[in-house]
């Protein structure tokens, strides 16, 4: 369902809602649903729009799988 609503949004119809509404989602529940799928599509978009790169450290922490640490 995430994966239609973000490459065929148009297309969408109420069966693909239909499995979250079996896990019991009430209309809210399906618009913040819809609401989150959207915002993380948004935001890698507006990155790669305006040119921004992860911070060094970031990357090293996605390959390495080290987390990072904030300074106290």
């Amino acid at each position: 369902m995430a994966e239609k609503l973000t490459l065929a949004p148009t297309k969408m119809t109420n069966e693909d809602w239909q499995p979250l509404r079996d896990l019991g989602f009430a209309d809210e529940g399906l618009l913040e649903v819809a609401y989150l799928i959207s915002i993380f599509n948004f935001f890698p978009r507006m990155a790669d729009g305006l040119g921004l790169t992860p911070d060094p450290m970031l990357l090293e922490a996605a390959a390495t799988g080290i987390p990072l640490k904030r300074e106290i």
